[in-house]
C-alpha cells in the first residue's frame, strides 16, 4: 500500500491510499479513504469522466444523495454528470473505484441507466455487491483489498458485455484529443452515420458525444485551474473559443466560477489519489477506425 498526505486543510480530511503496483485493468482506477475526523463530512461529487464506485467499508456510515430527494445509504454507484449529488457521514471509510464508461459498461451494465443519478450497489450486482462488500471488509490490508476488488472487476469485465469496438474508439479519441474532436469526423473514421454513432454512444457510454466532449474538456481545464493557471491560458490550450465559454462550461458542470473551483475541496486530493485519469478506454478500443 502507498498512503499519501498533503498539506492542503480538505485533503487532510482524509488517509488515502493507493495501489502500490501500476494499473492491471485498463480504464480502472482504485483509491482508499479513511477519514481523520469524527467529524461529519459533507462533500459535493463533481461531475467527471469516470462512472464512479463507492464501496463503504464504515457499516452504512456513508450516505450519498442527489438533488431528487433520493438517498442511498451504504455501497452506491455514481453516474457521468451527477445533479447535485453530496456525500455525508462520519468515521467514513471506503474504496473509491473510478472506471471508464467503456468498462463500466460491462462491469455494470448500460452506463445510460446512470446519467445523473445515486444507485445502490445492490441494484446492479444483487447478492454479488454483499459478498464484495463482505471480503473487502475483512481483508487486513488495503493492498489486499485493491486485489480483491481489481480481481471481481475482471471477472465481471470478462463476463459483461462490451461496447462496439467503433463506440470505445469515439471514447478513447475524445479523451486522447481532451474532448476537441468533430463527431462527424469520427463517424466517418468508424464507417458510421452521425445518426448511428450518436444512437449507440449515448446508449452505451450514458452521455451524446457532444456532451461527453465537453464533460473531457470540463476535467481537463478544472485540474489545470487548481494547479494555478490562470483562466485566459486555460482556455487557450483547452481549446475553448474564449475565457468566457470556459466560465459557461465551468459554470454549467460545477455550479461555480473558475476562480472558485480552482480551489473546490474535491479537487485537492485528486493528485495524491488519481495520478492518472481512470478513463482511458480498455483494449476494445484498439482498431475500431483502422480498416475503414
Amino acid at each position: 500500500m502507498r498512503t499519501a498526505e498533503s498539506g492542503d486543510d480538505a485533503a487532510a480530511v482524509w488517509d488515502i491510499a493507493t495501489p502500490p503496483w501500476p494499473a492491471r485493468l485498463q480504464g480502472v482506477g482504485m483509491a482508499g479513504f479513511r477519514a481523520r475526523t469524527t467529524d461529519p463530512v459533507d462533500l459535493g461529487v463533481v461531475p467527471y469522466p469516470a462512472v464512479t464506485v463507492a464501496v463503504d467499508l464504515s457499516g452504512g456510515l456513508l450516505a450519498v444523495g442527489d438533488t431528487s430527494g433520493r438517498q442511498c445509504n451504504g455501497s452506491v454507484v455514481v453516474g457521468l454528470e451527477p445533479t447535485g449529488v453530496r456525500g455525508r457521514g462520519r468515521d467514513i471509510e471506503c474504496l473509491q473505484v473510478r472506471l471508464s464508461p467503456v468498462v463500466a459498461h460491462a462491469v455494470l451494465g448500460a452506463c445510460s441507466e446512470l446519467d445523473g443519478t445515486v444507485v445502490p450497489l445492490d441494484d446492479l450486482w444483487g447478492r454479488d455487491a454483499a459478498r464484495f462488500q463482505e471480503r473487502l471488509r475483512a481483508a487486513e490490508s488495503w493492498d489486499e483489498r485493491f486485489a480483491i476488488a481489481e480481481a471481481a472487476l475482471a471477472r465481471r469485465q470478462e463476463a459483461g458485455r462490451a461496447v462496439d469496438p467503433e463506440v470505445a474508439f469515439v471514447w478513447e479519441h475524445m479523451v486522447t484529443n481532451l474532448g476537441g474532436v468533430r463527431v462527424e469526423r469520427l463517424a466517418a473514421e468508424v464507417g458510421w452515420s452521425r445518426k448511428r454513432l450518436w444512437s449507440r454512444f449515448r446508449s452505451q457510454i450514458g452521455l451524446n458525444p457532444k456532451r461527453a466532449a465537453q464533460l473531457v474538456r470540463f476535467d481537463q481545464a478544472v485540474h489545470r485551474l487548481a494547479a494555478g493557471h490562470s483562466a485566459a491560458r486555460v482556455a487557450a490550450e483547452i481549446g475553448y473559443v474564449d475565457q468566457s465559454h470556459l466560465h459557461r462550461d465551468v459554470r454549467a458542470f460545477a455550479g461555480v466560477t473558475p476562480k472558485a473551483v480552482s480551489r473546490a475541496p474535491w479537487l485537492a486530493v485528486d493528485d495524491v489519489a488519481w495520478a492518472a485519469p481512470a478513463y482511458l478506454s480498455g483494449p476494445c478500443a484498439q482498431d475500431a477506425g483502422r480498416s475503414r
